[in-house]
């Protein structure tokens, strides 16, 4: 689904797949694999999904109603299917951003009292 250079357990940022389409999608609508480039170059090349481990995510999000999806012509005449996210998926997004902020300022005071307390 992603890779780095450091590793980076998964289940860490498993739940946050969906915060971080949704978001993307609040910028403008885009296609799969315009997303993984997105995320990509956002993340400094932390995150680099794959398209099969992307579109279950999407598909469940539709599935939800967060977003829609629509087919468009591109200049080849080829169809490219685009995600758009709903007024749903907005404020989901916002919930979910407010929940994130929560746990990493919570999980950062965690730490850094952990830091002040490093017995030699």
């Amino acid at each position: 689904m992603y890779k780095r250079r450091d590793i980076i357990d998964f289940q860490m940022i498993k739940g946050s797949v969906s915060m971080m389409l949704l978001g993307l999608l609040g910028t403008s609508d885009m296609y799969g694999y315009q997303m993984i480039q997105e995320i990509t170059k956002r993340s400094n090349g932390t995150f680099e999904f794959k398209e099969g481990s992307l579109y279950p995510v999407l598909h469940e999000l539709e599935k939800q109603q967060l977003i829609e999806s629509y087919w468009e012509n591109t200049a080849l005449k080829r169809k490219r299917k685009y995600y758009h996210i709903t007024k749903k998926g907005r404020i989901k997004f916002k919930e979910k951003l407010k929940d994130w902020q929560s746990v990493m300022r919570s999980v950062g005071d965690v730490i850094e009292s952990l830091k002040l307390e490093d017995k030699k």
